[in-house]
C-alpha cells in the first residue's frame, strides 16, 4: 500500500506516504486505486510528490469492470491505495491487440511500450482537432495515423472519403504510395500549380456555383449585393443561348434599361453617351446602334436617331421612345428548359452580371453603381487572370457526378480513400473560398443523401487557422459553412479534422463542437489560455505539461480517450515533407563535401531526426528494467511485441 488518505480537496486526494520515495522509479502520471471494501473503485492520476506525501487528481471509478471517467465520485478516508494493476489499466486505455473497428495511435509514455489502440467510431466518427506549434510533428503524427489506419490492419476502410486542403503540398510524400502496400488502396492529388503542375489542376464547374459561392469569391461585403449576383445567376442560362425566344428576353432587358435612360429627364448629351453606352456592350441582331428605323419616306439607323441638333436637344426623342418600348415584353417570357444553356463560362457569367445590373438601374442609381458595380469589377478580374482556370471546366456534369469524378481515379475508375487538394499555389483569400466551397458542396450533397448517413466524408484542413475563422459570412449569407458542419455534420456523415499552430485563431463554434483533441507542444500563452478555456475537461497541470513536449509527444483526450492520454506517435513511413531546411547542405553545397561531412555534425532538431530517436529509444524500453519495491515491470510472453506493463501479481502482493 501507499500511504493513507490524509485530505481531500476539490478534485485532488493528498496522501501520507508510507513508502520510501528514493527507492521508486518516477510515480509521476501513474494512476492509482482507492478501494475501500465496497464494488466501486475510484481512480486517480499522481500529479506530483515529495518524500513525504504525494497528490492524486481524480479522473474516475471502475465499477461492474467498467471504467466511467468522471470527478462526481470522491474516496473513502479508510480506503486502500494501491498502483493500477494491467487488467484494470486495459479499462482505461484498451486492449492491446488490435481487432475489427480499432487502430493504433500510438504508444504510451507513462505505461512503457503500452499500445493506444483507439475505437475507430469514437474518434472518426466527431469532429477532431490536431494542435501544436510547428516543428511540433503534427505533420507526422496526422500521416502516422492515417497511414496506420490503412495500413496496418487486416481490412483497411476502402469506403473512406478524406478530402485534405493541404497548406503546402506535404502530404503526398506520406501517401502516394498507399495503392502499392494494398491495391485496394488509391491516393489521388490536385494542384494549384498551373505554371508547372505536377499533376491534375483542381477545377470547379462555375455552373456548379451558387449565390453563396459566388458572394464569397467575388468578396461581397453587404446582403443587399445578393439579389443582383441571384439575377446574373438566373439570367446566364438564358443569355448564353441563341433561340428566337432568348434573344426577345434580352431585347426586352436592353429596351428596359434603355427606357429608363430616355425618360431619366437628364441632358440629352449625356442620355445619347449612356444609349450608345449599353448598346455597344448589350446588343443582339435585332436591337443594335445598326438597327434600322422605318418611318414613312426614309429609313435611319437607331444611331443617327439620337443626332442632337444645335439646342442641344435630340429632336427623334419620342421616336426613339417608341422603337425602344416595341421590344419591351408585356407578360413575363418563360423559355422552354431546353433552350437554356447550363454549360457556361465565367465570361459568360460576367455578361449577365452586366445585363443584371443595367437591369436594377445601375445607370441612373449612384446608390446601385457603388455597391454593385464592385462585383462586376472583380468578376472581370477573376474571368480574365489567373485565377479563371480554377473554374474552368470541359464538359458539362451535375454536382454528384462532379464529386464521383473528384473520389475516382481517372485511369483505373477505382475509388480513391484520400483525396489530396495542394493549395499551396494560391493566396489565402482564394485558397479560403475554395475549401469552403468544395466543403460546401459536400456537406450539401451527404445532407440529401439517402438513407442518410449512408456515406461519410471527412474534411481535414490544414493550417486550419487560416481558413476557419469567425468571418463576414454570417452577417453576410447567413451562415459560415464550417460552423454549420461542425454543428450538423455528424448527423450527415461530415466530418471536421483541424490541423493547427494557432487555435486561438480559429472558429470557437468549430473548435468547441470537437469531441476529440491531440495536442503536442504549445507555448503560445494565448493559445495555452484558449486550450484550458476552450477544451473540455483539461486540468491547469496537463496545460502545463504541453509547453515541454518533445516532438511526436502529445496529450490526447475526448470521447475516444477515457482518461487524457499522454503518447507518442510513431514515425511515419514515408514520412511527409514537413522537414526543417537542411541549412549544412545549404550553406555549404559547393563546398568539399566530404570535409563537411565528416567534420559537421547537424544537431539533431529536426523533427524527423528527432522522432526517430525516440521511436528508437521506445522499441528499446523493455529492456531497461526498472527496479522497484511496487511496481516490477517484465516482459510479457508475447516478446516479439516489445510492450513492457506491470507484473500485476508481484505489485499487488508487494502493496
Amino acid at each position: 500500500m501507499l500511504g493513507k488518505i490524509e485530505e481531500i480537496i476539490d478534485n485532488s486526494v493528498i496522501i501520507k506516504l508510507s513508502i520510501d520515495i528514493n527507492n521508486q522509479p518516477n510515480l509521476v502520471n501513474l494512476h492509482i486505486i482507492f478501494e475501500d471494501g465496497s464494488n466501486r473503485k475510484v481512480v486517480a492520476e499522481i500529479v506530483n510528490t515529495n518524500q513525504t506525501t504525494m497528490t492524486a487528481n481524480i479522473v474516475g471509478e471502475i465499477k461492474d469492470n467498467q471504467f466511467t471517467p468522471g470527478t462526481s465520485i470522491k474516496p473513502s478516508f479508510k480506503s486502500n491505495v494501491r498502483i493500477i494493476r494491467t487488467d484494470e489499466l486495459e479499462l482505461l486505455y484498451g486492449k492491446q491487440e488490435l481487432s475489427l473497428g480499432y487502430t493504433n495511435f500510438g504508444v504510451s509514455n507513462v505505461y512503457q511500450g503500452y499500445k493506444i489502440n483507439v475505437n475507430i467510431n469514437d474518434f472518426f466518427s466527431s469532429h477532431f482537432s490536431i494542435i501544436g506549434n510547428t516543428g511540433s510533428g503534427k505533420s507526422s503524427g496526422v500521416a502516422s495515423i492515417l497511414q496506420k489506419l490503412f495500413t496496418k490492419t487486416n481490412k483497411p476502410p476502402v469506403n473512406c472519403s478524406m478530402f485534405f486542403f493541404d497548406a503546402y503540398g506535404e502530404y503526398t510524400h506520406a501517401f502516394s504510395k498507399l495503392h502499392d502496400i494494398n491495391p485496394r488502396l488509391n491516393y489521388k492529388t490536385y494542384t494549384t500549380n498551373i505554371i508547372d503542375p505536377d499533376t491534375e489542376i483542381l477545377r470547379i464547374p462555375v455552373w456548379l456555383l451558387d449565390v453563396d459561392d459566388l458572394a464569397l469569391l467575388l468578396d461581397a461585403t453587404s446582403p443587399t449585393q445578393l439579389p443582383i449576383i441571384e439575377k446574373a445567376l438566373k439570367l446566364v442560362p438564358i443569355l448564353t443561348g441563341n433561340s428566337e425566344n432568348v434573344i426577345k428576353r434580352k431585347n426586352d432587358i436592353i429596351a428596359r434599361a434603355l427606357q429608363d435612360i430616355l425618360l431619366s429627364g437628364a441632358e440629352s448629351t449625356k442620355i445619347r453617351d449612356q444609349v450608345v453606352g449599353v448598346l455597344t456592350k448589350f446588343n443582339t441582331p435585332t436591337l443594335n446602334l445598326e438597327t434600322q428605323i422605318v418611318q414613312p419616306g426614309y429609313t435611319r439607323t437607331f444611331k443617327q436617331c439620337l443626332y442632337i441638333d444645335k439646342t442641344g436637344k435630340m429632336q427623334e426623342m419620342e421616336l426613339v421612345v417608341e422603337f425602344v418600348r416595341a421590344y419591351i415584353l408585356e407578360e413575363n417570357l418563360e423559355i422552354p428548359t431546353e433552350e437554356l444553356n447550363k454549360f457556361y463560362s465565367l465570361n459568360d457569367l460576367e455578361l449577365a452580371m452586366d445585363f443584371a445590373l443595367i437591369s436594377e438601374g445601375i445607370l441612373k442609381s449612384n446608390k446601385v453603381f457603388d455597391t454593385a458595380n464592385i462585383m462586376s469589377v472583380r468578376l472581370h478580374t477573376l474571368a480574365t487572370g489567373d485565377n479563371r482556370e480554377y473554374f474552368t471546366y470541359p464538359d458539362f456534369i451535375d454536382r454528384d457526378e462532379y464529386i464521383n469524378r473528384l473520389i475516382t481515379v481517372k485511369d483505373t475508375n477505382a475509388k480513391a480513400q484520400i483525396i489530396n487538394f495542394n493549395i499551396n499555389y494560391v493566396d489565402d483569400r482564394i485558397a479560403k473560398v475554395i475549401t469552403k466551397i468544395l466543403s460546401r458542396m459536400l456537406f450539401n450533397k451527404a445532407s440529401v443523401t439517402k438513407p442518410r448517413g449512408n456515406h461519410a466524408y471527412h474534411i481535414v484542413i490544414e493550417e486550419a487557422h487560416r481558413y476557419v475563422q469567425h468571418d463576414i459570412d454570417i452577417e453576410l449569407i447567413g451562415y459560415n459553412i464550417f460552423e454549420r458542419i461542425a454543428k450538423e455534420g455528424r448527423k450527415y456523415g461530415v466530418f471536421l479534422g483541424l490541423i493547427t499552430q494557432r487555435p486561438s485563431e480559429l472558429s470557437d463554434t468549430c473548435v468547441s463542437q470537437c469531441a476529440n483533441f491531440i495536442i503536442l507542444r504549445t507555448v503560445h500563452p494565448v493559445d495555452l489560455q484558449y486550450i484550458k478555456e476552450m477544451v473540455p475537461n483539461i486540468s491547469s497541470e496537463v496545460v502545463l505539461e504541453l509547453k515541454n513536449l518533445k516532438p511526436g509527444n502529445c496529450i490526447a483526450f475526448g470521447s475516444a480517450f477515457k482518461v487524457p492520454t499522454v503518447m507518442y506517435m510513431d514515425l511515419p513511413n514515408p514520412r511527409p515533407l514537413s522537414n526543417n531546411v537542411d541549412l549544412v547542405d545549404v550553406w555549404y553545397r559547393d563546398e568539399n563535401k566530404e570535409e563537411v561531412n565528416n567534420n559537421i555534425k547537424p544537431a539533431a532538431d529536426d523533427v524527423s531526426t528527432i522522432m526517430m530517436q525516440q521511436a528508437n529509444t521506445t522499441s528499446n524500453f523493455f529492456k531497461q528494467p526498472v527496479q522497484s519495491n511496487i511496481v516490477q515491470q517484465q516482459i510479457q510472453p508475447e516478446t516479439q511485441t516489445g510492450v513492457q506493463v506491470i507484473n500485476n501479481n508481484q505489485m499487488y502482493n508487494k502493496l
